[in-house]
């Protein structure tokens, strides 16, 4: 029945005497911890990154919707040779109407294309800006949502309307102090009535700027800006759940249209956000790997530091050994009291480390495309991690020490 708070007294008298040890030695405890705590900011930084930068890669991916397939001809996100693709039949707004006949599991086909142009307005000017050519359903495939007035309708798309939708960026700029509703822009060579405005989407994933694009009917893009667009069929799914099922049905009636062999390799690509997730995870996981390289080479060093340290401590307190184990006490003892003071030294470097990479991570946030975030998981995991060298670099020197012969010990002055 005493034997739970025996081990528990044990822990408990491990720690006083660690700390009083540690107040004793102040300047070289200070020296020993330096290597742990530059370890420690490394792995959180390298969490606290990598965490900010999955945050924002996947809040980037969801504007294009887990439940939307783009029909095209090129694969996203391959390394294959690009001249298999280039060669590919190109698609038309006649496969669009004939996918959303045929299909039973589609509640949208959207026919759209893109390219970039200069849009001017008065004596401003944007230069790259995103052109892209819709349809009316592309207001609800692409999960857009208005600012002011309205979207492109079938009546401008039949009647090759010069009209056009901007994003919130060029609208903040173009008309800071005016309404941009039924302003005409100059996109390329040709003027547009502004009829719509959409909602502030962000750049995605830091990088390209979705507001900073201007949206008109599919007709008046081929007119012009491209006489022969490479189509791509954007197509969102009655059911979430059944994207996958959705995609094989597309598959089945696009190679019936198409004209595809039984036998022959699909001669057009079905993407989903899902292939940017796959290349992501992939890319993530090799920056992973390099900076838990990084990070373990700094506790590697960190963790001689210690283990020299407690070595040092060991041979100090020799003499005190052997009269703790004449008066009884046990191995366990005295190897909990060594493990107990590597892992407190280690602990207040793991602190130490989590002091300096909060700051960072501000700093980061403040010049960085993308938000990096502390988070209580990331805090646990770096302060386990210390602990952890601590007690595994203490190990040895502690073992060394609780084997020690109490009558040897003794000997020593």
């Amino acid at each position: 029945m005493t034997y739970a708070p025996s081990r528990l007294f044990e822990v408990r008298e491990a720690i006083i005497i660690a700390w009083q040890a540690l107040r004793s030695n102040k300047l070289r405890s200070a020296l020993t911890i330096l290597g742990v705590v530059i370890g420690i900011v490394t792995v959180t930084l390298m969490g606290t990154t990598i965490n900010g930068i999955t945050k924002a890669f996947r809040q980037s991916i969801s504007s294009m919707g887990a439940d939307v397939l783009f029909v095209g001809r090129f694969p996203w996100m391959s390394f294959e040779d690009w001249r298999t693709f280039r060669n590919r039949k190109p698609f038309s707004a006649h496969d669009a109407q004939e996918l959303e006949r045929l299909s039973t599991t589609v509640a949208a086909v959207a026919l759209q294309a893109d390219d970039n142009a200069t849009v001017m307005y008065d004596r401003r000017k944007v230069s790259g800006a995103w052109i892209v050519g819709n349809v009316e359903a592309s207001l609800y495939v692409r999960g857009l949502t208005m600012a002011k007035g309205r979207f492109i309708n079938t009546a401008d798309v039949a009647s090759q309307r010069n009209v056009c939708v901007i994003g919130s960026y060029l609208a903040e700029g173009f008309f800071p102090h005016d309404e941009p509703i039924g302003k005409r822009i100059r996109v390329a060579d040709t003027a547009y009535e502004v009829v719509g405005v959409l909602e502030k989407q962000g750049a995605f994933f830091g990088g390209w700027n979705q507001d900073n694009q201007v949206v008109v009917p599919i007709s008046r893009f081929a007119m012009d800006f491209d006489h022969y667009p490479d189509y791509v069929i954007a197509v969102k799914a009655r059911d979430p759940a059944q994207v996958q099922e959705t995609k094989e049905e597309l598959r089945a009636i696009l190679r019936r249209l198409r004209k595809v062999a039984p036998d022959a390799q699909d001669d057009f690509a079905i993407n989903q956000q899902e292939a940017f997730l796959k290349f992501f995870m992939a890319f993530g996981g090799t920056i992973a790997i390099a900076g838990l390289f990084v990070t373990s080479l700094s506790l590697f060093v960190g963790g001689i530091g210690i283990m020299n340290i407690m070595f040092v401590s060991v041979a100090e307190r020799t003499k005190e050994i052997g009269i703790r184990k004449a008066l009884g006490a046990k191995r366990r003892t005295i190897l909990i009291q060594f493990l107990v003071e590597a892992a407190t030294i280690t602990l207040g470097a793991g602190l130490v480390g989590l002091a300096i990479a909060w700051p960072a991570t501000l700093a980061i946030n403040e010049f960085s495309t993308f938000a990096a975030e502390m988070s209580w998981p990331i805090a646990i995991i770096s302060i386990l991690v210390s602990i952890a060298t601590g007690v595994v670099a203490g190990f040895i020197p502690a073992w060394r020490a609780a084997r020690m012969d109490p009558v040897e010990a003794l000997r020593i002055e």
